[in-house]
């Protein structure tokens, strides 16, 4: 980066950001990411399964055609989409457990 960002560079993101919880407060929280890189750009992690990103997705109005599903070390699925929200990219991504890891530790999925 060859100019400084000062924190109001990165007011679209932190809009949505505002926007998200004053409109959709009750949903599970999630990481949030803002980067100097990406000042246009909100990242939303959740780590708690991969059922929470229904719910984010449903309110972000994401199609189901968009999200990507990929598979880290054999034992952790991802589900990831972005959409574009209150000015700003928003990349929503959902950390949760193979189903096959799952079973093996006897729990349900």
């Amino acid at each position: 980066m060859s100019e400084l960002l000062t924190l109001a560079g990165l007011s679209v993101p932190m809009r949505a950001l505002r926007t998200l919880a004053a409109e959709y407060g009750d949903l599970p929280v999630p990481h949030v990411l803002f980067s100097p890189f990406f000042p246009e750009r909100l990242d939303l992690s959740l780590h708690n399964g991969l059922g929470e990103f229904e719910v984010w997705r449903a309110a972000l109005d994401i199609d189901p055609e968009q999200v990507e599903f990929r598979e880290q070390a054999g034992d952790t699925w991802t589900l990831r989409a972005t959409a574009p929200y209150a000015g700003a990219e928003v990349r929503l991504i959902a950390y949760g457990s193979a189903l096959d890891s799952v079973r093996e530790r006897g729990g349900d999925a």
